[in-house]
C-alpha cells in the first residue's frame, strides 16, 4: 500500500487498460449483464473503467487511497472501497465473479486473500487473474541486466503448480492457466511490457511506475544494469541476449478459478 501511495501520482501515464487483456479477462469471467462483480486491487481504475464501459456492474477494492483518488475521476465513488484483499468488507456470497490484474504479488498474505475472495463469491462464480509465476520471470531478458530484482520479484508468488494447489486450499474447485506472450501493441506498460523495446527501460519515468524497479532494484544494480543495457543496445549485442531468453512458458498468465 505504501509503495502505491507513492507512485499513484502519474501512474496513468504508462498504465492503461490493454484491449486484448481486457477482452481475455472477460472471456474467462463470462459475466452476465445483471451480475455484480469485483475488481480486486483495482488501483487507479483502468481495467475497472474498461469493464464498466462494457455495460457491467463492477465494484473496485484497493488499499491505496491515492490510487482510489485517481479511480474516482473515472468511476462512481460509491463503487470504490479502500480495502486489502485479505479483509474484504462484503458479505459472503455477494459477487458473481472477481478479477485481479497484476495485484497478487502485492498482497500481504496470499492465502488469506484467496480465501476472502472465495468467501465473497457465489457458488459457481469465477475468479480471473492476470499475473505471473517465478519460472516465467527467469525467462525475461531483464534477468540478464537486473538479476537480483527479477529473482526477488519472482519470489513474491508461488510456482504454477503451487499456485493451483493454494487456490484449491482456499476453496476453489477448478483452476485453469493460460500463458500470455507480450504483444507489440500492448498499451499497459507493466514490468516486461517493453520486451521488444529495450531502450524504453533507459527512461526514468518508465521505471518510476514499475514496482519491481522501485522495490527490488538497488541503486548499484540499477546503474550497472542500465549502463550495460545501453551499451548492448548500441553495439547490437542485445539481439543475441534477447534470443537466448526465448522460451515457450509465456511472459504472464491468465488464471481462472471457479468456486
Amino acid at each position: 500500500m505504501t509503495l502505491y501511495n507513492k507512485i499513484g501520482e502519474g501512474y496513468n501515464h504508462t498504465r492503461r487498460a490493454d484491449p486484448f487483456i481486457t477482452s481475455e479477462l472477460l472471456k474467462l469471467l463470462e459475466p452476465l449483464p445483471q451480475g455484480n462483480y469485483l475488481d480486486i486491487g483495482c488501483g487507479t481504475g483502468n481495467y475497472l473503467e474498461a469493464f464498466t464501459k462494457k455495460g457491467l456492474l463492477f465494484y473496485g477494492a484497493d488499499p491505496s487511497e491515492k490510487m482510489l483518488a485517481e479511480a474516482r475521476l473515472k468511476i462512481s465513488g460509491d463503487r470504490l472501497i479502500c480495502s486489502a484483499a485479505e479483509k474484504l468488507p462484503f458479505d459472503s456470497n455477494s459477487f458473481d465473479g472477481c478479477t485481479a490484474v497484476l495485484t497478487l504479488h502485492h498482497w500481504q498474505n496470499l492465502d488469506a486473500g484467496l480465501s476472502e475472495i472465495c468467501r465473497v463469491l457465489k457458488t459457481g462464480a469465477k475468479f480471473v487473474m492476470f499475473s505471473f509465476c517465478p519460472e516465467q520471470m527467469r525467462g525475461y531478458w531483464l534477468h540478464h541486466y537486473f538479476p537480483r530484482m527479477i529473482e526477488e520479484s519472482g519470489r513474491q508468488l508461488p510456482h504454477r503448480t503451487e499456485m493451483a494447489e493454494r487456490l484449491t486450499q482456499a476453496g476453489f474447485k477448478k483452476t485453469e492457466m493460460h500463458p500470455y506472450f507480450i504483444k507489440s501493441d500492448l498499451s499497459d506498460h507493466f514490468l516486461y511490457s517493453y520486451k521488444f523495446e529495450p531502450a524504453r527501460y533507459l527512461d526514468p519515468q518508465v521505471r518510476q511506475n514499475i514496482s519491481s524497479f522501485r522495490t527490488f532494484c538497488s541503486v548499484d544494480e540499477l546503474n550497472n544494469g542500465i549502463q550495460k543495457l545501453e551499451q548492448d543496445i548500441t553495439s547490437g549485442e542485445f539481439d543475441k541476449i534477447q534470443k537466448n531468453y526465448s522460451n515457450n512458458l509465456g511472459d504472464y498468465l491468465f488464471i481462472s478459478s471457479q468456486k
